[in-house]
């Protein structure tokens, strides 16, 4: 499992520092999925992770194949949720990428839709407090790179503060209410979930958000929010 996405689960938890302190925010509303079958797109993420109108999808035939350079994270409060939500997404069509294990951050596993977009499933807990609930707390886009500096530097160029930044990782701040958002070599973020790395065409992903329409160093398309 990747240890970035429990990283980062576990920061506001341990700094006790919240988001709201940040004067520059920007925000993430939403994600939309390109999906060449939208009818069965639309019927599994309804029976695997209900997101509402943080994920939204849209019909599209663009030309991809491989590792499509990003992962959505859902960040949960214990391990038993985790091991719902994985179990829930493999009945609904996903195929497992990375079997649930705990890590020296804390417990999860990787998934990769009948669409083809990955997800990786996570808490920064490794003990069960709770009975297990599909309750998802944030969800966090990371986005694999080639030049992390490069990248990093356009996102806090047009405003998006850095959290934590280590090596080939980089964490942003965002709004309390928002999607999260960082940075990984996309050699190694395809590697956390242990798929190959190469792949091309479309990222089949748009961001919808503060930034506007803006596309980045590598390739990432984003359009105004709502």
């Amino acid at each position: 499992m990747s240890s970035v996405v429990t990283h980062r689960a576990g920061i506001k938890k341990r700094t006790g520092r919240s988001v709201r302190s940040v004067e520059h925010m920007d925000t993430i509303e939403s994600i939309t999925l390109e999906v060449a079958d939208l009818s069965a797109a639309e019927v599994f993420y309804a029976q695997a992770f209900s997101l509402g109108d943080r994920l939204r999808l849209r019909q599209s035939d663009a030309a991809t194949s491989g590792f499509r350079g990003y992962t959505l994270s859902l960040i949960v409060s214990q391990p038993a949720n985790a091991q719902l939500l994985l179990g829930d997404a493999i009945v609904a069509g996903a195929t497992a990428t990375k079997p649930a294990a705990k890590s020296l951050w804390g417990f999860g596993g990787a998934v990769q839709a009948p669409d083809g977009a990955v997800w990786n499933i996570a808490t920064s807990s490794k003990k069960d407090t709770a009975p297990p609930t599909r309750t998802i707390d944030s969800i966090v886009l990371l986005l694999g790179v080639d030049d992390v500096k490069a990248s990093k530097a356009f996102y806090v160029e047009r405003g998006i503060p850095v959290g934590k930044s280590f090596g080939s990782y980089v964490d942003f701040k965002t709004s309390e209410s928002s999607i999260g958002l960082g940075l990984y070599k996309r050699a190694a973020l395809a590697k956390s979930v242990d798929i190959p790395a190469e792949g091309s065409g479309s990222h089949r992903i748009t961001i919808q958000g503060s930034l506007g329409e803006v596309t980045d160093p590598d390739g990432f398309q984003w359009e105004g929010g709502a």
